[in-house]
């Protein structure tokens, strides 16, 4: 996989994430008698992570720590992907 489609998918991935997850702690918080709560947001993050899997592929990094720091740290990816991972989940 090029480090173009690498770094679309971890851009894609960190979307679906925040839009999915933090976007149902914000309904939540906002709309209290919505009715959504702990439990509601927990699920919408978890069912948003279990349908980014699916839907983005399973290659994709598992968080922003597990993802490019701590392979850069034990010396078995490059810092062109890690720096292209970083930007790619803040932008």
């Amino acid at each position: 996989m090029s480090l173009r489609n690498r770094l679309a998918a971890e851009l894609m991935g960190t979307f679906w994430l925040v839009f999915g997850g933090c976007g149902s702690a914000v309904l939540a918080a906002a709309f209290p008698k919505l009715g959504i709560g702990f439990t509601g947001v927990a699920l919408a993050f978890g069912l948003t992570v279990l349908t980014g899997a699916f839907g983005f592929g399973a290659p994709l990094a598992g968080g922003a720590l597990a993802g490019f720091l701590f392979p850069l740290v034990a010396g078995e990816s490059d810092e062109t992907l890690a720096e292209g991972k970083a930007v790619a989940q803040v932008a």
